[in-house]
């Protein structure tokens, strides 16, 4: 199993698992994406080791984090981004998200504020997607699959089967962390949480859109679609884009990659993270 230095850190009365490695002036925080923590980032840090000091983390519930005493939602889990970094990286610094991650991120971007030098949101969708037209009801019928898949992770051969996909794009030690830390009864129940989770903001993010973050902001869209979804798939990308183009300092920029694109491309986010820091560290200069 990969070995990686981490550390405990209370937030707003849990804790969360925090892992930091690299060096640089600007640090980076990640925010993973629904059913990931912080191992989903295990392509891309490394390749960054030498230019910022990295943080990843699990939401509480999730690997090495406690568990997820009190309130649960996407506002919850942006306060507890918000006091993660107060308490580990108190300074400016740059934040990437995938995913879920990326509603998490841009609720925490309006209690940041200035601190928050530079956004990567990596296959994000906005609240204006349609596929969230018809959310709740998407995610009741994947929860009632996942109640299964929860059943079945106990066995690891069951696990290993419906976790293959993730087995093939993530290095050997990072997938036997997260067959070890995800890939459970109590893996999977969190996940069904934060599905769930997301069909409840969703008609809040449309009453009440998160305040554009203000910071130069990267908008990745993956142009590789499940078959039979193509269409929507192009939809999607469009209110990417457009999301982009409505930032105050917002890009656009297409991906040729499914949608765990940290695994598939992850030069092209580290690239991308990277420009962000620059780019951060000519304004402060």
């Amino acid at each position: 199993m990969r070995d990686v230095p981490g550390r405990t850190v209370p937030v707003n009365g849990r804790h969360v698992y925090v892992e930091e490695t690299g060096e640089g002036p600007l640090p980076v925080v990640f925010e993973a994406g629904g059913g990931c923590g912080r191992t989903c980032w295990d392509a891309v840090t490394p390749l960054l080791a030498s230019r910022a000091r990295l943080v990843t983390y699990d939401r509480a519930g999730r690997g090495r984090s406690g568990p997820a005493t009190g309130p649960f939602g996407i506002d919850d889990l942006a306060a507890d981004l918000v006091a993660m970094t107060e308490a580990v990286v108190p300074g400016e610094f740059v934040l990437v998200a995938h995913s879920m991650g990326g509603l998490v991120a841009r609720r925490a971007a309006e209690l940041l504020g200035p601190r928050l030098r530079g956004l990567l949101l990596a296959d994000v969708l906005p609240e204006t997607s349609p596929v969230y037209d018809t959310w709740d009801r998407t995610a009741a019928q994947v929860d009632r699959v996942m109640a299964v898949t929860q059943a079945l992770s106990r066995f690891r051969p069951s696990a290993r089967l419906f976790s293959g996909n993730v087995r093939r794009l993530f290095p050997a030690d990072t997938y036997r962390t997260m067959l070890a830390e995800d890939f459970t009864p109590a893996g999977v129940a969190r996940t069904r949480q934060e599905i769930r989770a997301v069909a409840a903001a969703i008609p809040e993010f449309r009453a009440r859109p998160p305040r554009p973050p203000s910071c130069p902001t990267i908008v990745l869209s993956v142009t590789r679609a499940a078959r039979g979804r193509e269409r929507q798939h192009a939809a999607n990308r469009e209110h990417q884009r457009r999301y982009a183009d409505s930032l105050p300092d917002g890009r656009h920029e297409d991906v040729l990659s499914g949608h765990l694109v940290q695994a598939e491309q992850p030069h092209l986010v580290a690239d991308r993270t990277a420009e962000l820091i620059g780019g951060s560290s000519r304004r402060t200069g």
